[in-house]
């Protein structure tokens, strides 16, 4: 990784591990420990993942073949093909562990539950999904299963971009496809693809989803005035027949206020609006929700 890269991302409390990958402390892992669980990710409310004991973490901190404009990354720092060194999977997985423990040991210096904290040096899920892409790390197959041996679920997040890699790999506990476009003319404006055809394999891996096997989502980030469009999204998600649908909104915070208005950001009521929208056109209905991350999980 480059020097001026990972001095960005260490101002930013990430903890770099090895050549190319890092480990951040997630807003909720935190709220988790200092309230003793009263305060938790929509992950831990939706799916039973405990905010605390979930490790953030990528293996391909500076790669990715993107440029969204709503992603709260700095993509200028991202390179769009992989190059340099290659860690093992061993490695990242026994580093990053240790980072996190490193990371948690700030919270001991300020209230929190002593149990809690002790169990969050125990991480029982890794969320790969802090930064870059992360099917660009040619290993990622064997760092799944190398977490998978360890008794930790997977859940993986990708940008949908590499089918190749998704029918081929190793599958985690959970699968997200990042879904944040209804068209290429939108793929182009709002996610800045640096390679070409990149449109045309989201529709592969959509086409491909149903036959994977594993727990499956589709997440949507939704953006006022520019992508909610419910009725193109539900063509979408019917190639895809996910097991459930996340509408969550655009956030204003890091990178991304550089690039799109506070005022594109939905109000919890749009994205709820929408999410009954999109269950009608797509036979989903409307499970779960929580408010302060303005999110919504339709189930099939």
């Amino acid at each position: 990784m480059e020097r001026t890269a990972a001095q960005k991302l260490q101002k930013a409390d990430y903890r770099l591990v090895g050549a190319h990958s890092g480990v951040k402390l997630c807003l909720w892992c935190k709220k988790s420990v200092k309230t003793g669980e009263k305060s938790f990710c929509y992950k831990q409310q939706f799916y039973g993942i405990k905010s605390h004991r979930c490790l953030q973490m990528s293996p391909a901190l500076p790669f990715c073949n993107l440029r969204c404009d709503y992603c709260w990354r700095d993509v200028s720092l991202a390179q769009k093909a992989w190059k340099g060194g290659m860690d093992e999977p061993e490695k990242i997985i026994e580093d990053s562990i240790a980072a996190q423990r490193i990371l948690l040991t700030g919270l001991g210096g300020v209230p929190h539950s002593d149990i809690h904290l002790k169990e969050a040096m125990e991480p029982k899920n890794v969320a790969i999904s802090l930064e870059g892409e992360p099917t660009m790390y040619p290993k990622l197959s064997e760092m799944i299963e190398g977490f998978h041996k360890k008794g930790m679920t997977t859940f993986l997040v990708t940008n949908g971009t590499r089918p190749e890699v998704l029918e081929k790999m190793t599958l985690p506990t959970q699968l997200y496809v990042s879904l944040s476009s209804t068209s290429a003319e939108m793929f182009e404006q709002l996610q800045k693809p640096v390679t070409k055809n990149l449109w045309n394999k989201v529709n592969e891996t959509l086409e491909l989803f149903p036959s994977l096997d594993t727990r499956k989502v589709i997440r949507l980030t939704l953006i006022r005035g520019i992508n909610m469009d419910a009725e193109s999204y539900a063509k979408l998600i019917a190639k895809a027949e996910p097991d459930f649908i996340e509408t969550k909104a655009f956030m204003s915070i890091g990178s991304s206020r550089l690039r799109l208005p506070y005022e594109k950001m939905p109000s919890h009521e749009e994205i709820r609006e929408f999410s009954e929208k999109l269950a009608k056109l797509t036979g989903y209905s409307v499970k779960d929700e929580k408010i302060e991350s303005r999110v919504v999980l339709l189930k099939k």
